[in-house]
């Protein structure tokens, strides 16, 4: 009986030590590039912000009062010279984007340059000579090219509640 018994607890023992391999798990992990952002105005992310190509798409069935909400990137032209309160963006084919920021809520730095990302309301203008020739002013243009403004343009422009500037 002690046989039995005996024969009977090895047997146990060796079922219930079972030989546990260490089962890895294979994880891919997403390699997302941070790209570091100063912050203007309002918080915003760069997802889901369109292209320039895109955005003169966008542009091109406007009409004047129409306006889009929108995100958009570009690359920075100019920026007002007296106090950042504007800038121009490049968005291909010489043709260009006015920004101005909500409610003079927040300014760019003189200086600034490189791409950017940009939230609010994109829309089309006529701009008046009087407004052109103070823009002009701003940037810092001579008497001369000043004077050269005698007609109003057409105009891309965006207001702007938060700007992402890529540093």
């Amino acid at each position: 009986m002690k046989k039995i018994i005996l024969f009977f607890a090895m047997s146990l023992a060796l079922v219930s030590c079972k030989n546990e391999k260490d089962a890895k798990e294979e994880t891919t992990k997403e390699v997302k590039e941070e790209i570091a952002y100063a912050s203007f105005g309002k918080e915003i992310d760069d997802a889901n912000a369109l292209s320039p190509a895109l955005m003169v798409e966008r542009y091109e069935g406007l009409k004047v009062g129409d306006t889009i909400n929108t995100k958009m990137t570009g690359t920075i032209n100019s920026v007002c010279s007296k106090k950042g309160c504007w800038m121009r963006l490049d968005v291909g084919d010489d043709k260009e984007v006015f920004v101005r920021f909500k409610d003079y809520g927040f300014f760019m730095p003189l200086n600034a340059e490189g791409e950017v990302v940009v939230n609010g309301k994109a829309f089309v203008t006529e701009t008046t000579v009087d407004e052109l020739r103070h823009y002009a002013e701003d940037d810092g243009k001579s008497e001369e090219e000043i004077a050269a403004i005698t007609e109003p343009k057409f105009e891309y422009k965006f207001l702007a509640d938060g700007v992402l500037l890529k540093q």
